[in-house]
């Protein structure tokens, strides 16, 4: 039986930005110190993460922004934008990052892993192809994807983020290749203002691009039902060969930084529902991939719920966590998005609400 792999490593801690800047070493402390607890730690294979070559890094940023980044090792600090700050040690940490992303895919495509969890920062999904952006530098899990796609050989991936800001890098590095379908939910009107329901791709890439924005306040049984009644009948029929999750833990009711209700029980939730939808499509390749999450316990708390649920210790029953959605939140926002997106895939109409599906003339009332 293979098993879980988990990347983190305390070279992702040497990436200092100011003590006040949300994503400071500090919030990935506690986590490390429960991975290193033997009652936690055997469960799992650590994944040494190496360093991103500039190819990797160029499959997806422009070679005039790998430059600007690789000038910050000169400085004690910097910054790339006005959010995303920088030490001498910044530009190598984030290489790592790519790396061991790119690394956990890698090892799941080969069949050395089930599935892997990359605990690494900087985070990545608003860095953009020419520039740094809400705290992210080299955007990850667009680099593993194009990975995967140009030298592991696969036709077909999906990325997931469910991390409490839109994913805008990876969105548009993305939005005209019909080979990686995108999916999003995020709160909005939020940072970075982008993700709306319209935003469904363009030209070739028009309608692998879904959005669900959302309103503050939605917990651990709207994610789940969002998720059932819009992700699974989606990535069933796109039939991708590899999943990644931007798994940002921001949603979390205790992080500074968001507005939703999401239990680390929410994440084992969302963690078993993606599992099996890539047991039904790619034979379980999944690799989770942290963005957000700038409240430290809670973040380690959840991380050790999606860990227990990836090794088996537990098993989340997904359908009674979605029966618990408050329906009339759930229903305006799964029906907008399904009007949205029915002309790209059929496989969402019946998961319509029962008062906006279309009636057989023949019907009895």
């Amino acid at each position: 039986m293979t098993a879980t792999g988990v990347v983190w490593d305390p070279v992702y801690l040497e990436h200092v930005t100011d003590d006040g800047h949300p994503d400071h070493p500090r919030r990935l402390k506690p986590l490390y110190r429960r991975l290193q607890d033997p009652m936690v730690n055997h469960r799992f294979t650590t994944i040494v993460p190496p360093a991103a070559t500039d190819e990797e890094i160029l499959l997806v940023h422009s070679p005039s922004y790998l430059n600007q980044v690789k000038a910050t090792a000169t400085h004690p600090a910097s910054a790339l934008s006005a959010d995303t700050l920088t030490c001498d040690r910044s530009y190598p940490v984030a290489a790592i990052a790519a790396g061991g992303t790119i690394e956990a895919i890698r090892q799941v495509v080969a069949g050395t892993l089930s599935h892997a969890l990359v605990l690494a920062r900087p985070p990545g999904h608003h860095a953009e192809r020419t520039r740094a952006m809400g705290y992210c530098i080299f955007n990850n899990v667009a680099i593993g994807s194009m990975a995967a796609r140009t030298a592991m050989g696969l036709a077909r991936v999906m990325v997931v983020d469910w991390d409490l800001h839109h994913g805008n890098g990876t969105q548009h590095i993305f939005e005209r290749d019909p080979s990686v379908f995108f999916f999003s939910s995020h709160q909005f009107p939020h940072y970075p203002g982008t993700g709306h329901f319209t935003e469904t791709g363009q030209g070739p890439g028009e309608g692998t691009t879904m959005n669900v924005p959302l309103s503050r306040g939605c917990g651990d049984g709207e994610f789940a039902a969002i998720y059932q009644r819009l992700l699974t009948p989606v990535a069933l029929a796109f039939k991708p060969q590899l999943i990644l999750v931007s798994a940002g833990f921001d949603i979390h009711a205790a992080d500074p930084l968001g507005g939703m209700k999401v239990t680390p029980a929410g994440f084992a939730g969302l963690t078993r529902l993606v599992l099996d939808i890539a047991r039904q499509t790619c034979a379980g390749r999944v690799v989770f991939c942290l963005e957000g999450g700038y409240d430290a316990d809670a973040l380690a708390d959840s991380a050790l719920a999606m860990i227990d649920e990836l090794t088996g210790r537990t098993s989340t029953d997904v359908d009674a966590m979605a029966a618990s959605a408050d329906p009339g939140r759930l229903n305006t926002i799964v029906d907008r998005c399904i009007h949205t997106h029915r002309r790209f895939w059929k496989e969402l109409e019946g998961q319509l609400s029962k008062h906006r599906r279309p009636q057989n003339h023949w019907s009895n009332p």
